[in-house]
């Protein structure tokens, strides 16, 4: 028997893995996937997922990929041009955005490293219970077998279209629909800064990352069947109509690999714990990727979940008093992220934002105060300082 099983060996799950193996618990990690595999990512981590990887011993594996440090962050809509970096986290204002099929690796080796079993290629299908206790699960192996393996604790950490969330019956608590479609592509690399570009009803990024960057432009949500039909066109077009000095950054390069992208960024918060399970990652909360806030709130709930539960696995009532600790940390370091991000994602630019966002560009530290709410280090009533709302 296990102290703790996890489902799923990517951003979020690998984490929780390591932690509960270094403090001194059994634990099997179990993926579909075998790693290295890449996966549809923004790259992106925040300071607040950089000082995390610091915090315990990865980052240095994270910085020796290769993938570069991003300390200058730039948005650009109508007139406005702000540039600048977040505000310090636990010492740190660089960002990475390592690719995910390096990234992963890393992660699962340090909860492997730790402790933790790993079993790639299997498929859970099945939760065990004892009463309306999950106590376990039940998967497939890339041989064709079955296999049991119960735990004290059993988390599903295997993405937006959890199995295990199905599984388990979690509940959707908070519900909205697909706001926007995204596609993205890497060109070999033409700029040091993560760049947001905004115009109505279309939003560009782009991210450094290993050898190259990763240009991302976001549609309404409406134009999908449209757009999917010739997304390379609709893409550069994008592009173009955005910012056309990014374009002439890229007009001629050719890209280094095939248009990705996805009409199905789904938005919700389910339950994220029951009697003996627990939800971390994309599996408990999925939001638009448009502030590419997903690995770094990954590595916040693995922490969280650690924090609540590494003292009372071993007593089942203190573990499920533990767990309903954790959703409710879990909904208010999450909430207003998420209806922070429902906004960016309506693609719109109305003018009262407009006056806003020239006034903080009128300062340094305004400007860097803004980009740490986009990092998740400054919430939205520490950007709106009395001195800011003064000259509001």
């Amino acid at each position: 028997m296990y102290d703790v099983i996890v489902v799923g060996a990517r951003c979020a799950g690998a984490p929780t893995a390591m932690l509960f193996a270094r403090a001194g618990y059994r634990v099997l990690m179990v993926d579909r996937a075998t790693f290295p595999r890449d996966t549809l990512s923004t790259l992106y981590i925040h300071q607040p997922g950089v000082a995390l990887l610091r915090r315990w011993g990865v980052l240095d594996k994270v910085v020796a990929t290769g993938c570069p440090p991003v300390d200058r962050a730039v948005y650009q809509v109508a007139d406005i041009w702000m540039e600048g970096c977040s505000v310090p986290v636990d010492g740190f204002r660089t960002a990475y955005a390592p690719r995910r099929h390096l990234l992963d690796p890393v992660l699962a080796d340090a909860a492997v490293a730790a402790g933790a079993e790993f079993r790639q290629g299997c498929t859970v299908d099945a939760v065990l219970t004892e009463g309306d206790r999950i106590c376990g699960v039940r998967f497939s192996t890339p041989d064709g077998g079955h296999h049991e393996e119960r735990a004290r604790l059993v988390v599903g950490a295997d993405g937006m279209r959890s199995r295990f969330a199905t599984l388990v019956d979690a509940p959707v608590m908070t519900e909205h629909p697909p706001m926007t479609c995204a596609y993205y592509t890497y060109f070999e690399t033409f700029t040091d800064r993560f760049e947001l570009h905004q115009a109505p009803g279309r939003w560009v990024g782009t991210v450094p990352t290993n050898d190259a960057t990763l240009v991302a432009a976001y549609f309404p949500q409406s134009e999908f069947e449209r757009i999917r039909r010739d997304a390379t066109s609709a893409y550069r077009e994008a592009l173009r109509t955005t910012s056309p000095e990014l374009f002439g950054r890229i007009e001629s390069l050719t890209p280094l690999e095939r248009l990705r992208g996805t009409g199905d960024q789904q938005n919700f918060f389910r339950e994220p714990a029951g009697p003996g399970w627990a939800l971390v990652g994309d599996a408990g909360h999925h939001k638009d990727s448009i502030t590419a806030r997903g690995i770094t709130d990954a590595f916040r709930q693995a922490q969280l979940l650690f924090d609540t539960a590494v003292d009372r696995l071993e007593d089942p009532d203190k573990l499920d008093d533990a767990l309903a600790e954790y959703a409710d940390l879990r909904d208010d370091l999450l909430f207003d992220a998420y209806y922070s991000t429902l906004s960016v994602a309506e693609l719109r630019v109305p003018v009262d934002r407009l006056d806003a966002l020239r006034v903080i560009a009128g300062r340094q530290d305004f400007t860097d105060r803004y980009f740490g709410t986009l990092a998740g280090a400054v919430s939205v009533e520490e950007l709106y300082s009395p001195d800011l709302l003064a000259l509001l």
